[in-house]
């Protein structure tokens, strides 16, 4: 098991009405003694109902994008000042999803990381290759650039989490294999003490892609993995307590 405290965050993506706060309910009853931190991103109309049922248990609530801006003329985003006046403690930022479909570089990402220190929230922030680039065998070239465009300096293990997410095993019950995951996981550790400082090895790593209970007591060991950014195995507390038993 990686040296790291572990880190389980859930992602609900745009999945989730007031009715599914009872999977907060369970997570909360679920997550007693765990021993490791846990963390639900649900969609941003939920996070303030959330955080208020997940009060001081631990479970920490957050959101799953932010604009760069504090506020101001920009309709239907979210500033990282609202995810945390609505109880949030984290943000992500630079999913594979946002990256594709709003088509969110690394510099915008690394501005987005930026605001969501400004407003006091630990940002995690995902890299990964698509399988064009997997099959092409430049998954580590691709994970350098992203870190280099993406990290803003000053990052240290108390602002950052950084997720590996090959894009190709998102939502596809497809998974690289564990030498695979071991290998793209130091790569990064790598690059970011290379940037950093030896300090950088503090900053947690953690493995999205088709995460589930089934898989996780293979992942979550691996030396460089210091947790899990899970998907769909997160909306159903029974899964995402699998997963957290896993990583302990």
């Amino acid at each position: 098991m990686a040296v790291n405290r572990p880190l389980i965050a859930g992602n609900w993506k745009m999945n989730g009405v007031r009715a599914n706060l009872a999977e907060i309910d369970a997570l909360v009853a679920g997550i007693a003694g765990a021993d490791c931190d846990v963390a639900i991103c649900p969609p941003a109309t939920l996070i303030s109902e959330a955080a208020g049922r997940a009060g001081d248990s631990g479970l920490m609530i957050g959101g799953q994008d932010c604009h760069t801006a504090a506020n101001g003329a920009h309709t239907g985003d979210t500033a990282a000042e609202m995810i945390a006046d609505a109880g949030g403690k984290l943000v992500i930022v630079g999913h594979s999803e946002r990256r594709a479909d709003h088509g969110e570089g690394d510099a915008l990402v690394r501005a987005k990381a930026e605001a969501g220190w400004r407003a006091g929230l630990l940002v995690i922030l995902c890299v990964g290759e698509t399988e064009a680039h997997r099959r092409a065998d430049q998954t580590l070239d691709v994970l350098s650039q992203q870190l280099a465009g993406s990290v803003p300096d000053g990052a240290t293990a108390d602002k950052l989490v950084v997720a590996y997410e090959p894009v190709w095993a998102i939502g596809t019950g497809l998974t690289p294999s564990n030498d695979d995951i071991q290998a793209a996981h130091a790569h990064i550790r790598g690059e970011l003490v290379a940037r950093l400082g030896p300090e950088a090895a503090g900053i947690r790593l953690l493995y999205g892609g088709s995460v589930k209970p089934g898989n996780a007591s293979e992942i979550l060991p691996l030396p460089d993995v210091d947790g899990a950014l899970v998907g769909g195995a997160s909306l159903k507390a029974a899964d995402f307590l699998g997963i957290i038993a896993a990583a302990g």
